[in-house]
Parts: C-alpha cells; sequence; structure tokens
C-alpha cells in the first residue's frame, strides 16, 4: 500500500468502494442486469485489520480471506465482529475445525475429501455450513478445484452429504490477454452454473455464482457473476 495518513487512506479506501459500485452498475446496465444481484466481497489477505475496518466502515459487510491463520488472527480486532467472513483460498482438512465456528461459507471446497471433513465437523458442531463447489475451469495444474467433467459428479456427491448446502460455484479462470478470453471462461462457468441450478439435488441452492476478482470483474459479471471478489482493487497493492 502507498504511504499516507490514516485519513487519507481512509478516503482512498472510500473513493475505490464507490467507483466499484458505480462500475458495478455500469457492468450490469450494459447487460440488463440488476446491480443488486451482484455483492462485492472485500478479500483481506495481507491486510491489516486497522485497515480492513476502515472498508467496513464505507458499508461493506463480507469480507473474504484466503488463510485460516490470518482470519484467526484477525478476528478480535475486526469491527464489527459479526461483519460475515469466508474462506476463499485452499482449505487444509486439518484446519476445518479450527475455522468453521468463524465463517458463514466456504467457497474453495476442491475435493470430495473435504466436504467430507467439513460436513462431519459441521455435525458435530451442530451447525450447517454453506459450500461453494471451486471449478478449475481452465483445468490447470497450479490450481486446485474439479474439472469441468468432474462437476456434475462432485456435486450429487457432496449434496448428500448432512450438514452442507451447496449454494453456488465458485472459480479463478487463467489469466488472459483480452476481455473476451477471459469472457468465454466466465460464460462456460455460467452455463454450467445454470445447468446445475436447474437440476435437482438435495442440500443445494444454486444462488452464488462467485467469479470476477480486481482485474476482471466487470467482465464476469457481464457473464452472469453474483459475487464479485475485490482486495487489491479497494486497498492498493499487496506489501508482500
Amino acid at each position: 500500500m502507498i504511504s499516507s495518513t490514516p485519513q487519507q487512506l481512509k478516503n482512498r479506501i472510500r473513493d475505490n468502494i464507490l467507483d466499484i459500485r458505480e462500475r458495478i452498475e455500469k457492468a450490469c446496465a450494459s447487460v440488463g442486469r440488476n446491480p443488486d444481484e451482484v455483492r462485492l466481497m472485500v478479500v483481506t489477505k495481507t491486510f491489516p485489520p486497522e485497515v480492513i475496518n476502515l472498508a467496513l466502515e464505507c458499508n461493506i459487510d463480507l469480507i473474504g480471506e484466503n488463510k485460516v491463520q490470518e482470519l484467526m488472527s484477525k478476528l478480535e480486532y475486526l469491527c464489527p465482529k459479526d461483519v460475515e467472513k469466508h474462506i476463499i483460498g485452499h482449505l487444509q482438512r486439518n484446519k476445518v475445525k479450527q475455522v468453521l465456528p468463524h465463517v458463514s461459507m466456504i467457497q474453495s471446497v476442491d475435493s470430495i475429501k473435504l466436504a467430507c471433513e467439513i460436513s462431519k465437523q459441521s455435525e458435530r458442531l451442530g451447525k450447517n455450513t454453506n459450500v461453494l463447489i471451486q471449478i478449475n475451469v481452465g483445468d490447470e495444474e497450479t490450481k486446485t478445484g474439479f474439472s469441468v467433467d468432474e462437476t456434475e459428479e462432485a456435486l450429487f456427491q457432496i449434496a448428500e452429504m448432512p450438514n452442507i448446502t451447496i449454494e453456488g460455484l465458485m472459480s479463478i479462470p487463467p489469466i488472459c490477454e483480452t476481455e473476451s478470453e477471459i469472457r468465454k471462461y466466465f460464460s462456460e462457468l455460467n452455463k454450467i452454473f445454470i445447468d446445475k441450478k436447474d437440476k435437482i439435488y438435495h442440500n443445494k441452492s444454486m444462488t452464488v455464482l462467485s467469479i470476477g476478482m480486481t482485474s476482471d470483474y466487470e467482465a464476469a459479471i457481464k457473464e452472469g457473476s453474483t459475487l464479485i471478489r475485490i482486495g487489491s482493487g479497494i486497498f492498493g497493492q499487496r506489501d508482500y
């Protein structure tokens, strides 16, 4: 992040959020969608609680964190503490028990084994956990998730597990050079989403298509995204 005073940083975050909301409206208008159909998530990876809280003061009600350990270290400092939280990064099975009490959704269910563990720990806690099925739409070796061909069988198996509700799909397409290229991937994901939404599974509502990040969220919205995940577009570049 660029060095600045707290007030300057707050103003920049506020302006970035306003700009993103305006861009959401324009992207929706271009394809005849209602902007209320698209939810804005703030991705908090690497950003400290005092910076995250500045975004929460700007009517942000949903945050996403990649790593369990990082989320846990921030919980007591968030204001408000009950802001809705999702896990969006790869989740190790041995971390499920620790994180489940603190999140309302796990967006990155990328294996049957992980889904089984979420079901098991949710049952133990006496809670229901909302999940998204992660699709590796580009079939990239560096990314986790079910292939397009595996998606239907994964949905059937996970939908039968107790204490889990499948709310939809999540994906991170390959890096593309043009908007037309990335829209092909987003379009494919939306077709899968619509197809699976119309099929009857147990324990599913299929209302969330989580696609689109800082560099491509407008293209994702034009192809049906209902949840966009924005980090650096709000806070500025990360300091790794």
